[in-house]
């Protein structure tokens, strides 16, 4: 029997995926305020001022939008950083940016913590895709700026999860 996932399931109508968005933004502040196990359906759907069937037309369970969610904020995370390191004229000057736009979402949003320090229990594979997204994304960028003469030849997988970690316990800190 093949099941549905809520990625099988993305709206086609503009409409339909604002509301997705609204259930996921509320999943946000739910989980970041209560946690996983004591946030709630209703309480999502409270916060998106949805009626409780709409939530199951997008998503099957509290696991399934929990999943959702972290993919989502992994997608939101690295659009922010995106734009605004997308005019650095180095990669010194990307990373300064980088840093500071990460630490300006954490403080936007600042459930971000505690629904990905969760997910490593509850979403195990979408904590895992979060995290190895970003090493992808930065051992990709550092082997560009190697190209360009910016760095010196290195590990970069091993720079990458090195700066990250170091970017996530800034945030942890600012």
């Amino acid at each position: 029997m093949n099941q549905v996932s809520s990625q099988d399931r993305v709206p086609k109508t503009e409409r339909g995926r604002q509301t997705r968005n609204k259930l996921l933004e509320a999943a946000e502040i739910e989980f970041g305020e209560k946690g996983f196990h004591d946030g709630s359906i209703s309480g999502i759907t409270q916060r998106a001022g949805v009626a409780l069937g709409t939530f199951y037309t997008y998503f099957d369970s509290k696991e399934e939008i929990f999943q959702a969610l972290v993919a989502y904020m992994s997608h939101r995370i690295r659009e922010w950083i995106g734009e605004r390191v997308a005019d650095a004229t180095d990669r010194l000057t990307a990373e300064r940016l980088g840093i500071e736009a990460y630490i300006e979402f954490a403080r936007q949003h600042k459930g971000i913590y505690r629904i990905i320090s969760e997910a490593e229990f509850v979403a195990t594979d979408a904590y895992r895709d979060h995290y190895e997204g970003f090493a992808r994304a930065y051992r990709h960028n550092l082997e560009k700026a190697a190209r360009k003469g910016e760095l010196r030849p290195g590990d970069y997988e091993a720079w990458a999860w090195a700066i990250m970690g170091i970017v996530v316990f800034l945030g942890m800190r600012f």
